[in-house]
């Protein structure tokens, strides 16, 4: 139970830092290295014709053990984002085949052989999209060509006097490195894993297998109990070859959009500004008893919405000089100002400002008094 909450803490962990899996989309490379097996290889024929002074010769039939050796493939190919593909690879194997177990006759063969395959596949992939956002699996099949380089050695062949004439008992050893070509044909399973848009690591199993058999060329030495050496050509015959490989690599898709960007956060309008005007007498600071409603409902009012500041401006008419009408609309505002303080709203939210007799609401000439222009505007923000 502890293990199953663990990885299921790191899975929620992760998935932050995971690329969501997206189709293969256009054109895209990958690359792959790791492991490669090869099974039991049947040995078809391995002769080596002696004469000396009798035409006489030997063969065997029998197998060549399976290794492990290196593997490591490279593609390019196109995604039709409908989570099929199709690619062109590249490829390379090597192995070591160390043993012969031989079945006729003549017994007693040591010996080995260095493979290695090289060549193009034609591949056609499906990616299983939408399963998970963290893994895509896929399976995939292809056909080619496939280069076979053969480099062999054995020795010690135990035969009887019966078998070189007057050449034996003796010993023979073969040796030979031959490269030939064969059609080549393969089946893919495999699972990509998201790391940022585009790129993603990639697991794989391959199995790769030719047909019809291969023949080398190479030279057997034949030497008798007087020391007596002589050589001629021989061959090595193999059956198919089939191969299980293990890759892991990576995959990058040049067709992948890369995320948009995240919506910018929406910038909250300003609120509203609230405003009240409250009308003065001429000549007057003090406040009627209408003044004092409309700073009551403004007071009410600031207590209902979030505020900045809360502005008193007062303003007179031109029927003063411009000095006088500048000490007046500040004595009003500072009026309009200890009644707010009154009805409850802190004196540090209020700013207070006298205009005179500019930004006149009702415009007039000099000396004209106008009841609109003696105000006191209140502003909420």
């Amino acid at each position: 139970m502890q293990l199953r909450s663990a990885l299921l803490a790191a899975t929620v962990l992760a998935m932050p830092f995971a690329a969501s899996a997206q189709p293969v989309t256009g054109l895209y490379v990958g690359a792959g290295v790791g492991v490669n097996i090869t099974q039991q290889e049947n040995v078809k024929n391995l002769s080596a014709p002696v004469a000396f002074p009798l035409s006489a010769g030997i063969s065997t039939v029998g197998s060549l053990k399976g290794g492990t050796g290196f593997a490591g493939v490279v593609s390019v190919g196109w995604g039709f984002g409908n989570g099929l593909r199709a690619e062109i690879e590249g490829n390379y194997r090597n192995n070591d085949l160390d043993g012969f177990n031989n079945s006729a006759a003549v017994g007693g063969i040591s010996g080995g052989s260095k493979e290695q395959k090289f060549g193009a596949m034609a591949n056609v992939l499906y990616d299983f999209n939408g399963l998970t956002p963290w893994v895509v699996p896929y399976v995939g099949a292809g056909v080619g060509w496939l280069g076979l380089s053969e480099k062999y050695h054995a020795s010690n062949f135990s035969a009887n006097t019966n078998t070189f004439g007057t050449f034996a008992p003796g010993s023979v050893s073969v040796s030979g490195q031959d490269t030939t070509s064969s059609f080549a044909y393969q089946a893919i399973l495999g699972a990509a894993f998201p790391i940022v848009p585009g790129l993603a690591a990639t697991a794989e199993y391959r199995f790769l297998g030719t047909t019809g058999n291969r023949s080398y060329s190479g030279t057997a030495t034949a030497t008798n109990t007087a020391g007596v050496t002589r050589t001629a050509a021989t061959n090595l015959s193999l059956g198919p070859t089939y191969n299980h490989a293990i890759l892991v690599g990576l995959r990058y898709n040049f067709g992948v959009a890369p995320p948009p960007p995240p919506a910018p956060a929406a910038v909250p309008a300003p609120a509203p500004t609230r405003s009240y005007l409250v009308f003065f007498d001429w000549d007057k600071a003090t406040l009627t008893d209408r003044a004092r409603q409309i700073i009551k409902e403004a007071a009410d009012n600031s207590t209902k919405v979030q505020y900045t500041r809360i502005e008193v401006n007062g303003y007179t008419d031109t029927s003063g000089t411009p000095k006088y009408n500048q000490g007046l609309s500040v004595r009003r505002a500072k009026a309009v100002q200890a009644e707010l303080i009154k009805d409850g709203v802190p004196q540090n939210a209020i700013a207070i400002q006298g205009f005179g007799d500019t930004h006149l609401l009702v415009p007039t000439g000099p000396g004209v008094r106008e009841p609109q222009n003696r105000r006191v505007e209140i502003i909420i923000r």
